[in-house]
């Protein structure tokens, strides 16, 4: 995936993100566009990343998450973010199907990228959400909720595993699938 794509996008690439996407051909060609003009070098650094993400949290302490989202969209672990890259995680995150959504966020809570959840990473992935809630916001969470820690520790209990057991992707996506709680644990909504 790493392709700079500096002389245009190629065709393999087009057809690729056609059928794997929602978006149409012109659609992404835009896109290209947008993106080789944003970013000559046909790559976003994670520097360049967290900027961006600050920038539409500036209430919060974004850099972590934008971290973790920069880490889960870098599927061939370069550092960078190519087109393909840029695309899919657009994809991913604007679809209205909830288990395209649910597959992204396991794979946000999966630090170590190996397959499974553990406590610790729901903890460091809560932390990082939590920091995305305004000061001004947290005297309305519930008492249950207003830490990070709290936050991890009601997550954590909603999927039923001790303290040193993993989680797999497809338990993931069913405990949160059916717990409307978990689903709003693993997100910072701004409504």
């Amino acid at each position: 995936m790493g392709n700079s794509q500096k002389k245009g996008l190629s065709r393999e690439i087009l057809d690729d993100l056609k059928v794997n996407t929602k978006f149409t051909e012109a659609e992404i060609m835009q896109s290209y566009e947008n993106f080789q003009k944003q970013c000559p070098s046909g790559l976003i650094s994670q520097d360049q990343f967290v900027e961006i993400y600050i920038r539409c949290f500036p209430d919060s302490d974004a850099k972590s998450y934008a971290q973790h989202v920069f880490r889960s969209f870098d599927t061939n672990n370069d550092e960078t973010l190519d087109f393909k890259e840029y695309i899919v995680a657009l994809h991913m995150t604007s679809s209205t199907k909830t288990a395209l959504k649910l597959e992204w966020a396991f794979s946000l809570f999966d630090v170590d990228k190996n397959g499974y959840i553990t406590k610790t990473e729901v903890c460091e992935l809560c932390q990082a959400i939590f920091n995305l809630i305004p000061k001004d916001k947290l005297e309305d969470l519930p008492n249950d909720e207003n830490t990070a820690e709290k936050r991890a520790e009601k997550l954590w209990t909603i999927f039923g595993k001790k303290d040193n057991e993993r989680l797999a992707e497809g338990e993931f996506i069913e405990g949160v699938s059916s717990s409307q709680v978990a689903l709003r644990l693993i997100q910072y909504d701004s409504k």
